[in-house]
């Protein structure tokens, strides 16, 4: 397996051919400013899907891996995948339960298709120790990390930037790991008291956090900033974990297999039954990992893509124009880990859309580098669109608000504000002949005040971290600066 860069040849190698998995694992951006990309996606045959619905959690992620890892040895990757896929490690989230299955699907309406119905369930994702999906990946991503560095003898320094639940995922995943150092902007003030707590509070040697007094797109803006800076990513072995860097889009794939499998029941099945998934959405990082396992050959019917407020997604699928905001257009809203007006992960999927064809990628991004848009309506490419199955649609924090309520007065479940918005519009777009899955993004107690607004009541929380918004928090506010953080950078490398 060989990567190539969304927009071109300057990923290569000298022989002319695409890079290796570990050789893109610490490097995120490409070289020319572009994202990895397998030269080609791994088909999974339906055979091959029956086989793996029996799979335990770990050896899925080793089954789908092994089909993008080439140069770890196969024993040292299951063991990779066997240390990080545990009910032990997936056990923190969800008060009185053990996750024992990773990630259980949870039935809100049982399907019936003898009545023409599909169901509707919640593929539960947040039992790590951030309570948020991104543990999903960043927990291997820690892993992987540590390995690959000791085989080297080498360290690095993450730089990354969170809307949210990324940045303690990253951290926590990474505190302590030998040869990582990790730099993790947010905008300051603009995530949830929980999740300023979760990362601030952290107080480990290897772990900095900077609060940027600005959007999460100035904060990622800085971040791509630093890694096209080539000299200075070289002298101080900057890497990235955020959806930039393809191992975290390569984890996320497995959660799809696996709620697929746990959707479609019977042996037998697979291959036959379609699936929807509602994915909230607004780096594109999630639902790419969705429209990747639909390339592998998953039988994933619609792809339903849910956005707040920051609609920059939903209008491109609408109207074919991706027209990236300016900063003061970026609403905070109460699901703050959506707050994005410029999707990251959003230049792989339409690379695949113009099919694969990187100068036609370049001119695209040279607009939106630009801060100006592109308009895709009245093209072959738009008009291809319907064949990758994306739909797509929008919540307000009033729907939230209700659909926080329904979910708990219908089903005595209490969601989180972004699983809100993926239940609101996954609802909405259902169809009879297939399940809607919705992919939980976190637990509720990550977004205390809304709950109360929405419930009168509190959500629940592990009793680990209980009070934790009352301890010391270590942060650094700057404005925004790429040099600034440079130089933050330099000052606590040793």
């Amino acid at each position: 397996m060989r990567y190539i860069s969304t927009r071109g040849h300057a990923a290569k190698t000298p022989d002319a051919s695409g890079r290796t998995f570990t050789e893109i694992l610490l490097g995120g951006l490409a070289p020319d400013g572009g994202l990895y990309l397998p030269e080609s996606y791994p088909l999974v045959s339906p055979a091959e899907l029956e086989q793996w619905r029996r799979l335990s959690y770990a050896d899925l992620a080793y089954a789908v891996l092994s089909r993008f890892v080439d140069d770890i040895p196969p024993a040292d990757l299951q063991r990779l995948v066997s240390r990080t896929y545990t009910a032990a490690v997936y056990c923190n989230g969800r008060v009185g339960t053990a996750a024992s299955d990773i990630t259980p699907l949870r039935w809100l309406e049982q399907p019936d298709p003898g009545h023409g119905e599909g169901g509707l369930a919640i593929l539960e994702l947040s039992n790590g120790p951030t309570l948020a999906f991104k543990d999903m990946a960043m927990q291997l991503l820690g892993n992987l990390f540590e390995y690959v560095l000791a085989k080297r003898g080498e360290s690095i320094n993450i730089l990354g930037a969170t809307s949210g639940d990324t940045g303690s995922s990253a951290e926590y995943a990474m505190r302590g790991k030998q040869g990582v150092r990790v730099f993790m902007l947010s905008p300051h003030e603009r995530m949830s008291t929980f999740q300023r707590a979760q990362m601030y509070s952290l107080h480990d040697a290897n772990i900095h956090n900077i609060a940027v007094r600005g959007t999460f797109d100035d904060a990622q803006d800085i971040v791509k900033a630093v890694s096209n800076d080539h000299a200075f990513k070289a002298k101080y072995q900057i890497a990235a974990v955020n959806s930039i860097n393809w191992a975290r889009v390569a984890a996320q794939v497995i959660y799809y297999f696996k709620g697929y499998f746990a959707a479609t029941g019977e042996a037998g099945m697979a291959g036959r039954q379609q699936v929807a998934f509602a994915v909230p959405s607004g780096n594109f990082g999630n639902i790419c990992a969705g429209h990747i396992a639909r390339m592998m050959g998953l039988p994933i019917g619609r792809l339903v893509l849910a956005t707040n407020e920051n609609d920059v997604l939903d209008e491109f699928f609408r109207t074919g124009v991706y027209r990236p905001r300016a900063t003061g257009e970026t609403c905070a809203t109460s699901s703050p880990s959506m707050d994005i007006s410029k999707a990251s992960n959003f230049e792989r999927f339409v690379f695949d859309l113009v099919g694969g064809d990187p100068a036609t990628i370049r001119k695209l991004w040279s607009e939106v580098d630009a801060g100006r848009s592109f308009d895709l309506s009245g093209t072959p490419f738009f008009a291809r669109l319907p064949a990758f199955g994306f739909v797509s649609g929008k919540s307000s924090h009033a729907d939230r608000l209700a659909t926080i309520r329904q979910t708990y007065d219908k089903y005595g479940l209490m969601i989180d504000t972004h699983t809100a918005d993926g239940l609101k519009v996954g609802s909405e777009l259902r169809t009879p002949e297939m399940p809607m899955v919705v992919l939980e993004t976190a637990l509720p107690a990550k977004f205390e005040e809304t709950i109360v607004e929405a419930l009168g009541r509190k959500p629940e929380r592990p009793a680990s971290l209980q009070g934790i918004e009352n301890l010391p928090q270590r942060v650094a506010v700057m404005d925004v600066s790429v040099d600034a953080v440079k130089q933050f950078i330099k000052d606590h490398v040793c």
